[in-house]
């Protein structure tokens, strides 16, 4: 018996992926809200970050993703020596990422850490569940506190890179992510057009160099 397709048709993403940096080795790009990462197994879902960035750079691999909704900094290897040498900096989490997100309500404290396991739950979601999730650790900082309504701006730093890790741990704060399907309350999915949550920087060692690279790709809301 075949696997079903998943049956959710993407909307087509009418923005463009900007180049920020590029070189030999790698790209540094942005990525629009509401493009996938990657193809998905529908046919008509094969829109994606690598599928257009291939028409142009056929050696491109991604090293990591963003949800459908998330905005913001990607970094893209050139060939497999590059891939190789970032994935084992991904695993050595010596490249440092933030997002910027507005949350829902007014965060009490002005920073502190989100330390909640995280397990797979009934797809497309993931579950908070001590027995058989992973470790998942994230950083936040409030950036300003907003009204009418009442809106929280933060940075997140996520420690570990769980899938929806920033919008599961948001929700488990008291304060979801403005936008998001998944996780939101219907009020605050309603409060915002797209999901309000934008990778803001991506500081890695260059794989030829080993210059010491602080990406920043400016928050659009």
């Amino acid at each position: 018996m075949q696997p079903q397709a998943d049956p959710f048709i993407v909307p087509f993403c009418a923005e463009q992926i900007e180049i920020l940096y590029r070189d030999e080795s790698l790209l540094l790009i942005n990525k629009p809200s509401g493009l996938l990462s990657l193809s998905g197994k529908h046919p008509l879902n094969k829109d994606s970050v690598h599928y257009r960035l291939v028409q142009d750079y056929p050696t491109a691999t991604l090293l990591h993703r963003l949800d459908f909704g998330t905005s913001g900094i990607m970094l893209v290897a050139l060939n497999k020596t590059v891939n190789s040498v970032l994935t084992k900096q991904f695993q050595a989490r010596t490249i440092h990422k933030t997002y910027n997100a507005v949350l829902h309500g007014s965060v009490a404290q002005d920073e502190g850490l989100i330390e909640l396991p995280i397990a797979r739950g009934e797809f497309p979601q993931q579950i908070i569940c001590a027995a058989t999730g992973k470790s998942a650790l994230t950083e936040y900082r409030v950036l300003e506190r907003l009204h009418n309504p009442d809106r929280s701006r933060v940075m997140f730093t996520p420690i570990t890179g769980r899938t929806h890790q920033l919008r599961i741990h948001s929700r488990e704060l008291g304060h979801s992510i403005l936008g998001c399907d998944l996780y939101a309350s219907d009020e605050a999915f309603f409060m915002a057009a797209r999901l309000m949550l934008h990778a803001t920087t991506l500081d890695f060692d260059h794989p030829v160099s080993g210059e010491r690279i602080n990406a920043i790709c400016p928050c659009p809301f």
